[in-house]
């Protein structure tokens, strides 16, 4: 993947993945209230670790476009 030469997509790029992990690490916290609950549903907590999970891709795709190719 190449890095963007726009100045704006960078920083548009950028604040999407301080966002994102934001939401990772929020997600985090509400998984392991949900965990700790007996009657939590064990759907809604399936869900939640799948978004998570969504996350983290989207995450590793924004940094790995953000890193600049290097010659082989």
């Amino acid at each position: 993947m190449s890095l963007p030469h726009d100045p704006a997509e960078l920083a548009r790029l950028t604040r999407r993945m301080v966002e994102l992990r934001q939401e990772h690490r929020d997600l985090d916290t509400v998984i392991e209230r949900f965990a700790a609950d007996i009657q939590a549903d064990e759907l809604a907590l399936k869900r939640l670790k799948k978004r998570k999970l969504q996350l983290k891709d989207q995450i590793t795709w924004i940094e790995s476009a953000l890193i600049p190719d290097e010659p082989a």
